[in-house]
Order: C-alpha cells, then sequence, then structure tokens
C-alpha cells in the first residue's frame, strides 16, 4: 500500500469521526489508567459497568487504598482474572503514592513500572491522557492493519513500529482511535461489514465481503 492510499484512508477515517476518543469513561487521568489496566482481555462495555459502581466514591489512588484489594475485588468481579487485576491496581495506586506523589506519570518506562501495566496499557494512557501519537495495537488494530494492508506484520509490535512509521503525521495522533473504532465495529472479526466500510474500495483484503 502506498502513502497516497493510507493519506485517503485516513482523511476518510477523519471525515467520518473528527473527534475520537476511548470508550472508556473516566474523569481523570488516574480512573483512565485504572479502566486500561481493567480492560485486558474485557471489553469496555464490561469494564465501564464495573467503574461506575466504584469511581465515584472511590476514584483517587487514596480512595481505592482504602477501599482495599478484597472491597475492589468485589466491584470488578464480572471482569475476567478480577481478583489478579484488583491485587495489581492496589499495588499501582500504592506505587504512585509512594513514587509520584499519587500523580500518573508521563513516562513510559515509569508507567511501564507500575504492577499490570505492560507496553499496550502505557501506550494508551501517553496517547489519550498526554496527546502523544503513540499506538496501542490491541486485536482489532491489529487486524485491521493486516487485512487492510496499512500496516502489515506478524507481531504487535512488528505493527505497532510499523504503524508508526507509515501513517502520515497529520493522522497519527487520532489514528489509535480509528483504527480500533473501525476493528470494533466494520472490520469484525468473523464477518466484516465491507458492505458498509468507507475504506473498502481502498483497503487490499482478498476476500471482501461485498
Amino acid at each position: 500500500m502506498n502513502t497516497a492510499k493510507r493519506t485517503e484512508i485516513f482523511q476518510r477515517l477523519q471525515a467520518a469521526n473528527p473527534n475520537p476518543t476511548t470508550e472508556l469513561e473516566y474523569n481523570s487521568t488516574f480512573q483512565l489508567l485504572i479502566a486500561v489496566i481493567l480492560s485486558a482481555q474485557a471489553t469496555d462495555k464490561s469494564v465501564n459497568l464495573a467503574t461506575r459502581r466504584f469511581f465515584p466514591k472511590h476514584g483517587t489512588p487514596q480512595e481505592l487504598l482504602a477501599l482495599g484489594e478484597s472491597g475492589l475485588a468485589e466491584h470488578i468481579k464480572t471482569i475476567g482474572l478480577y481478583k489478579t487485576k484488583a491485587r495489581n491496581v492496589i499495588m499501582t495506586c500504592q506505587r504512585l503514592l509512594e513514587l509520584h506523589g499519587g500523580e500518573v506519570p508521563e513516562n513510559r518506562e515509569a508507567l511501564e513500572a507500575l504492577p499490570g501495566v505492560g507496553r499496550k496499557t502505557a501506550n494508551v494512557v501517553l496517547n489519550t491522557a498526554f496527546g502523544h501519537p503513540t499506538i496501542a495495537v490491541d486485536t482489532h488494530i491489529f487486524r485491521v492493519a493486516n487485512r487492510t494492508g496499512i500496516a502489515p506484520g506478524k507481531t504487535v509490535l512488528e505493527v505497532e513500529r510499523k504503524l508508526n512509521k507509515v501513517i502520515p503525521k497529520p493522522f497519527l495522533l487520532d489514528a489509535h482511535h480509528w483504527l480500533i473504532l473501525h476493528g470494533r465495529y466494520v472490520c469484525v472479526a468473523r464477518k466484516p461489514k465491507c458492505p458498509q466500510c468507507g475504506i473498502s474500495d481502498l483497503c487490499e483484503y482478498k476476500t471482501k465481503t461485498i
């Protein structure tokens, strides 16, 4: 796929959704971090249902520490791996207070040192909260990048590096959200909705459902 075609793809995605953002619900950078930690192997919808139960009264590191691991686990037990996630969240709250004054660091190395935070989670926080042009390659972005031909690759890291290299700079900041939403609602896993796709004529997927 050439640069002109990639540019046209992102121009269309931008026209359809000029101000894309995460579907996770949060009111602070800290709450975003916690929501993203909880979203591993879970849907944004299930995370939002859970965080609505405890963010209003336990939306800061201090408040979550007061709630405790078992208390948090009760609120998030509808989410997969909830016991591990509850433990990681409480440990993250402790680290934030001990090392960062209760604030979420704007630094990849510091973010990835927090329990439950890997490269993908750090990329989401850096992009959504701090405006860094990072791309968190999840299953949706991996699928879209490979199917369309925008940035094919065999591993998540390979796709991430290719996307950062080939996406035209004017679109890099919001590309993460456009690609996730496109994969979540249009370029779905089993039966992609090619007839409803605004970039189907530019897509290089060989078995389009048109």
